[in-house]
């Protein structure tokens, strides 16, 4: 059984960076982890992070609920970006 956080990490809903995590850690296990073989994924990963970290501090300052926007409302905010 996974941990509370192990499975709010694979939540799509409160982790909006789930595809980057896996494809990262994929790549590791595909290349013996051998970090520079990678370094595009992690790259794609920080920027994930820093885009909805970016989100969530705005929909903070402002007062939205939830400060995360779901999975749903991010796939929206992204099609509306182009």
């Amino acid at each position: 059984r996974m941990s509370r956080h192990a499975q709010q990490l694979r939540d799509h809903d409160i982790n909006p960076c789930v595809v980057e995590t896996d494809a990262s850690r994929k790549c590791m296990d595909d290349n013996n982890y051998n970090k520079d073989m990678c370094t595009a994924y992690f790259l794609k990963y920080k920027s994930c992070r820093k885009f909805w970290h970016d989100i969530m501090m705005q929909r903070r300052r402002n007062g939205v609920k939830p400060e995360m926007p779901s999975a749903e409302e991010r796939k929206k905010l992204l099609e509306s970006m182009g």
